[in-house]
């Protein structure tokens, strides 16, 4: 591991994030890693979220229950401090520093730099951008290294994927004695309109064939139990009608965790536990959409099927690309359904995370015209065979590659504090 140098004098580390995807599956691992270099404690480590139209508003709550960090800017003090260089909270800033990008645009990881005077580190998962300016790239593979200049190529050190290090510890969980599926609808809207009422039915479909299965639903640390209802009812979400129609209710009992509690009497629990490691490894399987969600699933090792119900354009608007362009288009997205799902059906591309891993389905992607009872019934076989579940989750161990990611930023930016830590000759005569 890169050692820091002695510091003769105090180091600012400014991470640079926005959505809840970068907060959760990157700035975590990340500052974990920094506080463990050595001297790493003496690091003021600090994080700026930049406005994302993906988020939910409380990334910058999540980042401050992350104990590594020392102080958090929200994102509607973004521009603020981008054109003016003033913080909501008025921050000192120490003479020398590293300006860390982990999400957002890289260019703003070059103005603040500049600004502030500090050194340059940004993590390129698929491009690296201002290569001139910037000091350092750690990149997620050599492709993305091999694409600079080649007077730049030496800038960029390839780290891996930060995905791959959702869990910083390795310790061994047993797997629930009895069926345990978790739901996992995600943290933005897009997803949450469509991903609960649609994963709720889905579960409400399998229980009737096995009733041993029990739920729990994964709440994003972005979203609350009220915003969780309001997902799951029709008078605030009118695609819970066309996802299965099944109203759910968010259940408060002193003494004890809340749940859900659906129009059928099923009961679904509610782990708001982040991160929640330990009870994600003791799934038999999980329901989830695209996103960070796979690559967390993935390198944990738990089976999982996405579903990508791309009849209604709503669900469509979170894709990536010209599908999700789209979508996203005013009053031509509606009328575009049909042309996106053949888009899709066309490139036959990959979404989630383990899949593009591999470049192969280890875990299948259903889209199209999905109904509950008929990814209920694609299911039961693994409920049937756990052996199918076993392969699966071999399969999923092989695609994830290496950890260790995390660290190597760390070690980078390690390395540009060293840079600046460098004694400076000073004359005795003027």
């Amino acid at each position: 591991m890169q050692t820091l140098p002695v510091l003769t004098n105090p180091v600012d580390v400014l991470i640079l994030s926005n959505g809840p995807g970068e907060v959760t599956t990157w700035v975590r691992p990340v500052v974990h890693a920094l506080r463990q270099l050595p001297n790493g404690d003496r690091l003021r480590i600090s994080v700026m979220l930049s406005p994302c139209p993906h988020a939910m508003g409380k990334e910058a709550e999540v980042v401050r229950s992350y104990a590594e960090v020392d102080r958090v800017q929200s994102s509607e003090h973004f521009w603020n401090f981008l054109l003016w260089g003033k913080t909501a909270e008025s921050w000192p800033w120490h003479a020398q520093g590293v300006v860390l990008f982990l999400g957002g645009d890289q260019f703003f990881a070059l103005a603040i730099a500049k600004r502030l005077g500090y050194r340059s580190v940004v993590y390129a998962e698929w491009d690296a951008r201002w290569p001139r300016w910037i000091d350092s790239f750690g990149v997620m593979n050599g492709q993305v290294r091999q694409a600079l200049p080649r007077v730049y190529q030496a800038k960029a050190t390839v780290v891996g994927d930060l995905m791959v290090d959702v869990d910083a510890t390795d310790s061994p969980v047993e797997p629930s004695t009895k069926p345990l599926i978790g739901l996992l609808p995600g943290s933005k809207a897009t997803k949450l309109s469509q991903g609960v009422p649609l994963e709720v039915a889905i579960a409400v479909e399998l229980h009737k064939t096995h009733p041993q299965c029990q739920f729990v639903l994964f709440l994003a640390p972005t979203v609350d139990l009220a915003q969780l209802q309001n997902y799951g009812q029709v008078k605030t979400n009118p695609l819970v009608s066309a996802m299965g129609n099944i109203e759910i209710e968010v259940v408060e009992k002193e003494g004890r965790e809340p749940y859900l509690l659906t129009a059928t009497g099923l009961k679904i629990d509610i782990c708001r536990q982040f991160p929640a490691l330990t009870a994600l490894k003791t799934l038999t399987f999980a329901l989830t959409t695209v996103g960070a969600n796979t690559a967390q699933l993935g390198a944990l090792g738990i089976p999982m099927v996405i579903l990508l119900p791309t009849q209604h354009t709503e669900a469509l608007k979170h894709l990536d690309g010209l599908p999700g362009l789209i979508a996203r288009i005013p009053w031509v997205g509606p009328q575009s359904t049909r042309l996106i799902n053949y888009l899709i059906a066309k490139k036959k591309r990959l979404f989630a995370w383990p899949n593009l891993w591999a470049g192969r389905e280890i875990v299948p992607e259903l889209m199209g015209d999905l109904t509950p009872a008929g990814v209920a019934s694609q299911l039961t076989p693994w409920l049937d065979d756990p052996e199918q579940l076993t392969e699966i989750r071999q399969q999923l161990q092989q695609a994830r590659g290496q950890s260790g990611a995390a660290i190597a930023m760390a070690e980078l930016v390690a390395e540009q504090i060293a840079v600046q830590q460098k004694p400076v000759r000073m004359s005795l005569t003027k």
